[in-house]
C-alpha cells in the first residue's frame, strides 16, 4: 500500500464521525431540520464530492452537529475536483461554518501529521510447488506438492526523525485443504530501526540477509549495526538468537524430537559480519562470516564442531546495464561425521541473468540460469525458491510484470541430492515453482 492506512482510517473517522443515514426521519437533529445545509450535503454526496461508505450514505448513532458538518465541509474543500455548481455549494457551506472550520483546521493538520507517521505495504501471494525425482520416490514416498496462499502486511511507524518501528505480519492458507495457521496471523518481524547518517541500528526481531542469501535469509532476535550504508565500503555486524527449527535442516531436528532421540533446546546463538565493496555500478564484492552455536543440537546430536563457523564470499559483475553474472563460495569449518561428509560442508553458486521484473513497470521481465550447490551443512537458511537444501543442479527462472503491481514467476530446478552413499545412485531431484504476487 503506497498510502498510509492510518490516513484512510483518519479520513473515515472524519467522515464517519458525522455518520447517520440520510433516509432517517431526522438525520441532522442538532442542525435545524429546515436548514439548507441538509440539501447541500445531500447533493454533494450524490455527486460524489462528500464520500461516505461508497454509496453516499452515513451510518451510525451519532447526531450531526455544526462541528461535524464542518468536518464534512473540510473534506469536500480538500477534494478540489468538482463541478462549478458543487463548488458553489462547498463555498456556501464553508462560509456558514467558518468558525468551526477555523477551529477544525488545527486539528486536521495534527491528525494528518500523525496519520502519515504510519505507512503500510503488503502483498497477496499465491505459490505452487511440485517436487519430485527418483530420490523422493525411494525415500519419501514420491512427489510432493504445495499449494499456498499468503497474505502479508509490512507496517512502518515513524517514531521521530531518526527512529522508526517496522514489522511483518503473515497469514498462510493451504489451498489443498482450505487450512493454514488456524486463521492466525503470525508476527514474523518486529524491530526498531534508527538511522544516523550512513549508520543504521536495528533492535528486535529483525531480518538478516547474507551475501546472495546463500548462508542466511531469515530473522533473528537481537541487534544489527550497519556502517557506511549506501557507501562504496559498508559492513553489518549482528548478533542474537535463532530457532534452529526454522533452519533448512530444521526438519531433521524436529524428526529427532518426535522420535524421542533429542530433547535439547533448539535456540542457537548467532553472530555474524557481512562486508561489502562496491567500487562502481558494475562490480560488487561481499564477504560473510557467520557463527552459530548450540552444543546440544550441533555437537551432541549431529556430531559437528560447536559452534559452527561459516565463511565465504560472493561477487556480481554487470558487463552491461541489463546483464549480470554473479557467483560465490561458502564453507563450514566443522569436522566430518558419520553422516556429514566433506561434500556437505560447502556451498557455491553461479548465476547469469538478463534484466529483471519491476512491479511498477508492466511488461518488464527478467530471466536467468544458475548452477547451485547447497551443501546440507554448508548453509543455515538459504534464500532460493528453486534449488533445495542439500541439492546440486541447474535452475532456470523468469519473472514478468503482468500489470502494475502484479508479478508472475516461474522456476525449474533439475539436479541431485548430495548423497554419495546412495547405493543405487538414485539421487535425482526436480522441482517446478510458480508464483503470482499482487503488491499493494
Amino acid at each position: 500500500m503506497k498510502k498510509s492506512l492510518v490516513s484512510a482510517l483518519s479520513a473515515a473517522l472524519v467522515i464517519g464521525a458525522a455518520s447517520t443515514t440520510f433516509a432517517a426521519a431526522n438525520p441532522f437533529s442538532d442542525v435545524p431540520r429546515d436548514h439548507w445545509a441538509y440539501d447541500a450535503v445531500s447533493q454533494l454526496a450524490a455527486d460524489g464530492v462528500v464520500e461516505g461508505y461508497g454509496d453516499g450514505t452515513y451510518r451510525g448513532d451519532r447526531n450531526i452537529t455544526r462541528y461535524e458538518m464542518a468536518q464534512m465541509t473540510a473534506k469536500a474543500m480538500a477534494k478540489g475536483d468538482m463541478s462549478a455548481s458543487d463548488k458553489a455549494l462547498v463555498d456556501r457551506l464553508a462560509a456558514e461554518f467558518a468558525d468551526e472550520l477555523n477551529n477544525l483546521g488545527v486539528r486536521v493538520s495534527n491528525l494528518e501529521k500523525h496519520a502519515d507517521m504510519v505507512k503500510w505495504e503488503g502483498k497477496l501471494q499465491y505459490t505452487y510447488e511440485r517436487t519430485g525425482g527418483e530420490f523422493l520416490d525411494k525415500y519419501a514416498g514420491g512427489k510432493k506438492t504445495n499449494n499456498e496462499l499468503l497474505f502479508r502486511l509490512n507496517p512502518t511507524a515513524e517514531v521521530n526523525s531518526h527512529w522508526s518501528v517496522k514489522a511483518r505480519l503473515d497469514s498462510k492458507i493451504d489451498l489443498r485443504t482450505d487450512s493454514g495457521n488456524d486463521g492466525n496471523v503470525k508476527l514474523k518481524r518486529a524491530y526498531a530501526e534508527g538511522k544516523y547518517g550512513s549508520t543504521v541500528i536495528q533492535l528486535g526481531k529483525l531480518p538478516i540477509f547474507t551475501e546472495q542469501g546463500m548462508l542466511f535469509d531469515d530473522t533473528i532476535s537481537g541487534a544489527a549495526v550497519t556502517l557506511g550504508k549506501d557507501k562504496q565500503v559498508s559492513g553489518t555486524i549482528y548478533a542474537g538468537r535463532y530457532n534452529l527449527l526454522n533452519a533448512a535442516w530444521g526438519d531433521e531436528i524436529q524428526e529427532s524430537i518426535e522420535k524421542g532421540l533429542y530433547s535439547g533446546g533448539t535456540t542457537a546463538s548467532v553472530q555474524g559480519v557481512t562486508a561489502n565493496w562496491d567500487p562502481s555500478e558494475k562490480f560488487h564484492l561481499g564477504i560473510d562470516y557467520l557463527r552459530v552455536g548450540n552444543k546440544a543440537a550441533i555437537h551432541d546430536m549431529i556430531g559437528m564442531k560447536n559452534p559452527l563457523n561459516f565463511y565465504g564470499f560472493g561477487m556480481t559483475y554487470h558487463p552491461t546495464q541489463t546483464v549480470y553474472l554473479s557467483g560465490g563460495y561458502w564453507k563450514n569449518n566443522s569436522n566430518e561425521t558419520a553422516e556429514i561428509k566433506k561434500e556437505h560442508l560447502k556451498s557455491y553458486n553461479i548465476e547469469l541473468g538478463y534484466k529483471g521484473a519491476n512491479e511498477a513497470d508492466p511488461g518488464s521481465f527478467g530471466i536467468y540460469a544458475a548452477y547451485r550447490y547447497i551443501g546440507g551443512a554448508g548453509t543455515i537458511a538459504p534464500t532460493f525458491d528453486g534449488a533445495m537444501w542439500n541439492t546440486k543442479g541447474w535452475e532456470f527462472g523468469g519473472q514478468y510484470t503482468l500489470q502494475k503491481n502484479i508479478v508472475g514467476s516461474l522456476i525449474y530446478f533439475r539436479g541431485n541430492q548430495i548423497f554419495s552413499a546412495e547405493p543405487e545412485g538414485k539421487t535425482g531431484m526436480n522441482k517446478f515453482f510458480g508464483r503470482v504476487e499482487l503488491f499493494f
